[in-house]
């Protein structure tokens, strides 16, 4: 007679056994968001895990993956979630949803900023914008005579290696702004700071054409993931 193999579940405990002190979700109603891990923010998002695995460790086993670290998280793509078992395509999206939605709500905080007054001020608005994306794009500042930011605008969005810039748009969104100084910036994905013979090339481009009008180009910041090249601080605005 044949043998029935039954899988050993004992050590699995369902999130809705736990008491109610390690349920994410109450956890949360009850002691505040501030209190949750990395790990059980995103077992709320995900709702679930699978026989095998609850939805806070299946959350942990994903999060030591990116190396516990959210912005390594936030740089997985749907199909790159989609690759962890108990991760289907509606789960992925919710988690990369999420993420973008820190990432936004990132740029918009900084973007309060009264004004910018050095190539920091304005990497700060940039990283969070552009700084991990795995292509790159071209974004200007458009700032009024306070050098605060009417507008943060992306002009262009590229391959791996480069961009191309339609310079009458900029012009023409800088009029409509009434802007009176602008702020370029772009990322290299490969993480290299030195600005190219073309990056350059565009900047002053993009300057003569801007002085023509009476606009001022304060400066083009190179951004990677943690550090920043500026034109201007460099001195070959």
């Amino acid at each position: 007679m044949q043998e029935n193999t039954v899988k050993d579940t004992s050590s699995y405990i369902s999130i809705k056994n736990w008491s109610e002190d390690d349920r994410p979700r109450e956890k949360l109603m009850i002691k505040g968001r501030s209190v949750l891990s990395d790990a059980e923010l995103i077992a709320i998002l995900i709702g679930s895990g699978s026989r095998e695995e609850s939805a806070v460790s299946l959350s942990k086993r994903i999060l030591s993956q990116a190396e516990n670290n959210l912005s390594e998280l936030g740089k997985l793509s749907v199909k790159d979630l989609m690759k962890f078992k108990g991760i289907g395509e509606a789960k992925a999206v919710t988690i990369a949803a999420a993420l973008e939605l820190g990432r936004r709500r990132s740029g918009g905080e900084t973007l309060s900023r009264k004004r910018i007054t050095s190539s920091k001020d304005a990497y700060t608005i940039l990283q969070p914008i552009i700084g991990e994306l795995p292509h790159e794009e071209f974004w200007v500042l458009f700032l009024n005579n306070s050098n605060k930011v009417l507008r943060k605008e992306q002009v262009s969005k590229g391959g791996l290696t480069g961009t191309l810039v339609d310079v009458r748009m900029v012009m023409k969104t800088a009029i409509e702004l009434s802007a009176v100084g602008m702020i370029l910036g772009h990322n290299h994905p490969s993480g290299t700071l030195k600005p190219s013979q073309a990056d350059k090339m565009l900047t002053t481009k993009l300057k003569t054409a801007a002085q023509s009008l009476d606009i001022q180009v304060l400066d083009h910041i190179i951004v990677t993931e943690k550090q920043y090249f500026s034109f201007a601080d460099d001195g070959i605005l």
